[in-house]
């Protein structure tokens, strides 16, 4: 086992030199190959011990994985949950699907301005939250020095859009907006309470909830609203509370599967944003992202269409900072791939 976290202690130094922009410019490594793929168990009450017993097993596949496999991975404790737990967390009713194939949601607790004021925040030990710290320290009770992953963290705005009719709920940035900015702040303010707590228990590393690369420090969100508005109402809505959070924990990543072409120059506005994933399907347009942000960030993009280590290195403008994820076949392939990749992706000083 000792050699076995040296190894990670090793991939988590190459982490932080791929977030240090001072450091000589170097690639990730991701190869997903498991010889075991059990079921994931959706986050329902009922399968909570299923749930724990997933991350236990997943982890030591991982810890062993770790020891023929040379890429950048980082074993964590898995903790996926629904959009739906900060929302719950102030009051909204959560749907569950009955068939039991899908992750439950929020459903919206108000539909008009006035209501925002009867929006309460929380006290988190008394709150649906807590149930989540009681799972993390019954993992951790097995595995006391595992990152753990976070849950599925909204952006305030995205945790607002949920709490309030998302019809109603646009309308209202152009009809009410100080309603809009109230209800943000309290999330927000719920936000910061949740990590507070959570980083104090757990430490500052952890895994991002999606997709899931490994954090040294910082905090890590999805801000997927931000496709349906225009760049001002970006920058006046949902900057404040990223500018907020980012400033708080020190670094940010951020997540975003919205067609949000028109907010790439607001999302240079986010300070100490470290990492950003978007989806883009389209090769040239994620190229075109690449160039855009690499002298600024590392970046995780999803969508891709390359599918083997030479397509990644011919397609990646040189000055960016990637994330590179390939999906192998056998244990033979994911070894040709990480070693290929190994070679190629040294620092470049």
């Amino acid at each position: 086992m000792a050699d076995v976290m040296q190894i990670i202690e090793q991939r988590k130094g190459r982490w932080r030199d791929f977030y240090d922009m001072s450091k000589p410019h170097r690639h990730i490594i991701l190869v997903r190959y498991s010889e075991h793929s059990p079921h994931v168990p959706l986050p329902v009450p009922e399968n909570r011990q299923a749930r724990m017993d997933y991350a236990l097993a997943a982890y030591e596949h991982d810890l062993a994985r770790a020891e023929w496999l040379d890429d950048d991975t980082v074993p964590y404790l898995y903790g996926l949950t629904g959009t739906e737990v900060f929302a719950e967390a102030l009051g909204c009713d959560v749907h569950f699907y009955p068939t039991k194939d899908q992750n439950p949601v929020a459903r919206p607790l108000i539909t008009q301005a006035r209501q925002v004021a009867g929006v309460e925040v929380p006290e988190l030990s008394r709150s649906t939250l807590a149930r989540y710290f009681d799972i993390a320290d019954e993992l951790r009770s097995r595995f006391p020095d595992a990152p753990l992953q976070l849950i599925d963290i909204q952006s305030p705005m995205d945790i607002a859009a949920l709490v309030w009719e998302k019809t109603s709920f646009y309308m209202a940035i152009v009809d009410a907006p100080q309603a809009v900015k109230e209800l943000a702040e309290k999330c927000e303010q719920l936000l910061m309470a949740y990590f507070d707590e959570w980083f104090a228990r757990y430490g500052e590393d952890f895994a991002a909830h999606y997709p899931d690369y490994y954090m040294p420090y910082g905090l890590t969100l999805s801000e997927d609203e931000v496709g349906i508005v225009n760049a001002e109402m970006f920058e006046e809505f949902f900057l404040p509370t990223l500018a907020d959070l980012a400033e708080r924990y020190g670094r940010i990543g951020v997540h975003c599967c919205a067609n949000a072409r028109h907010q790439w120059p607001g999302f240079l506005k986010i300070p100490n944003l470290c990492l950003l994933n978007l989806v883009i399907a389209d090769d040239e347009v994620l190229t075109e992202a690449y160039s855009f942000f690499g002298p600024h960030m590392g970046q995780m993009h999803d969508g891709a269409s390359w599918s083997t280590p030479d397509e990644w290195l011919e397609n990646l403008p040189a000055d960016c900072r990637a994330v590179i994820v390939l999906s192998a076949e056998s244990r033979e392939q994911a070894l040709e791939y990480s070693a290929q990749l190994r070679q190629a992706c040294q620092p470049k000083v």
